[in-house]
């Protein structure tokens, strides 16, 4: 998990550095919030990674996209791959998108219970995905396998 590692270390290097400048610029929800969960829960943004990959266990961000239009709520992650503000989901919506299936691993691999895991992944799943799709469009293959995001990770964490 070399990359992993890498990742993560300039993730919790630059939240301890910026964390002041991204809250004092109200920077909630964009790379500066996301540095900041990501310092207090690395593990957290390795869960996300591997559920947005696509070699993870929703299909990536075409099954994902999915998922939501079967829930209804196709808009609010619409809204996080637009230029547009992102739309809030709540641990309960996103419990219905993702299923009991996919939540209760992801539950188990944070080592909380499925509601937390839920209200743990609406905090940071709108935010990563919108930095991930800056220019404001969903990319047509996915954002690749988890190796590929940790790059993409990494290169944002480079600005």
């Amino acid at each position: 998990m070399g990359l992993l590692d890498s990742v993560l270390g300039a993730v919790i290097n630059n939240a301890s550095q910026g964390g002041a400048q991204a809250s004092a610029g109200g920077a909630a929800g964009g790379l500066g919030g996301l540095l900041g969960l990501a310092a207090q829960n690395p593990q957290l943004i390795q869960v996300v990674m591997s559920l947005i990959s696509n070699d993870g266990p929703v299909g990536g961000l075409p099954g994902l996209m999915a998922k939501f239009q079967q829930a209804g709520l196709g808009n609010v992650i619409a809204s996080w791959l637009s230029a547009g503000p992102n739309q809030a989901i709540s641990g309960d919506q996103l419990s219905q998108v993702l299923g009991s299936g996919p939540l209760s691993q992801i539950a188990t691999q944070l080592g909380v219970g499925s509601g937390a895991a839920a209200g743990q992944l609406a905090q940071v799943l709108p935010g990563l995905i919108d930095q991930l799709s800056p220019q404001g469009h969903a990319p047509q293959g996915g954002f690749g396998n988890a190796n590929d995001l940790f790059g993409m990770l990494g290169g944002l964490l480079q600005k």
